[in-house]
């Protein structure tokens, strides 16, 4: 396993040829001890107007990570985002318009130098004291989640739908799911380039992302961590909003990993259902109606189509990159 070593850091800076550059929120980072890592690192954060967060944010990121690129990817903000990241010494890409918070993770994927990326959000939500455990199994283990407890959860709403999609997940792979939306995460670079182009534009990235490595055979780890609230105030997205982006990714998750373990079911019921109307047809009317036969049809069609499902989807991970 190679796992980070760390130091401690009497002040806070970005060491640039040869000379110590102070940058903001020094005094309140100063005691975070830096950690070395064995590989390159790069630090990817995706951000949307984030200025009232953006610098601290970079600040306790580059205390504890000296040594790694920091890269700000900036989804067209209407504010200082781009600016304030710029000022906090980090490479900044900037989009020409809003593409959505995927989009701006595969741009800084790519944009990235370092053998192992590591995501977190721009607001604030994420301790960079989780850093060393997240860092840590990377080596052993190609994706690394930092899963959040069910206390981090924003609202009830978003706390149930976490959890259902966890459950989903957990059946479809067969793999216990602590946290499948959670934008906390390490990974080797060259894994995740290999399922880049499957990434959503918008919210879904991280689930996406999650099952791809599982459904590939790469070793994935769960570390519990708990987040914090979320700077400026709760998130502007709306419940119904939410709805369908919740819809989007159970559907994306049924088409995309393991369909036949959701077509089987339906399949199922219907045959099952089919079967036993014809079974009572037969004692009542000493015949098998057309509704049975409509029902088994259905079913075998259902299941047929579960596995073209299944095969599309196991070729589209054999053409990895």
């Amino acid at each position: 396993m190679l796992e980070p070593t760390t130091g401690t850091s009497a002040e806070h800076g970005r060491a640039t040829n040869g000379r110590h550059e102070e940058t903001p929120h020094s005094a309140s980072v100063g005691l975070l001890e830096a950690i070395r890592t064995p590989y390159r690192l790069s630090v990817v954060i995706p951000a949307y107007n984030e200025a009232a967060s953006i610098e601290r944010v970079l600040a306790k990121v580059g205390a504890q990570l000296p040594d790694a690129e920091l890269i700000v990817v900036d989804d067209a903000s209407r504010d200082e985002t781009a600016a304030l990241a710029t000022r906090a010494g980090a490479t900044v890409v900037r989009q020409p318009y809003n593409k959505g918070n995927g989009a701006a993770v595969k741009a800084g994927i790519r944009a990235a130098t370092g053998e192992v990326v590591l995501l977190l959000d721009a607001d604030g939500q994420h301790d960079p004291t989780d850093l060393p455990r997240v860092l840590a199994p990377i080596g052993q283990y190609d994706l690394v989640v930092a899963a959040r407890t069910r206390a981090s959860n924003a609202t009830w709403t978003r706390g149930v739908g976490n959890a259902m999609l966890n459950r989903l997940a957990t059946y479809l792979t067969g793999m216990q799911i602590d946290d499948l939306t959670s934008g906390f995460r390490a990974m080797k670079r060259a894994q995740i380039m290999e399922f880049i182009h499957l990434l959503p534009n918008r919210y879904s990235y991280p689930t996406t992302s999650t099952m791809a490595f599982i459904k590939a055979g790469y070793s994935v780890k769960f570390v519990p961590i708990a987040a914090q609230p979320r700077a400026g105030g709760a998130s502007g997205q709306k419940l119904l909003s939410n709805g369908v982006v919740f819809v989007t990714i159970i559907l994306r998750m049924m088409t995309l990993f393991s369909p036949l373990k959701i077509f089987s079911p339906i399949s199922a019921v219907f045959f099952v259902i089919g079967a036993a109307y014809g079974v009572y047809t037969i004692f009542t009317e000493v015949h098998i109606t057309n509704t049975t036969v409509l029902l088994i049809v259905m079913s075998l069609l259902i299941f047929l189509q579960g596995l073209i499902s299944e095969q599309i989807a196991a070729y589209r991970f054999e053409r990895r990159e």
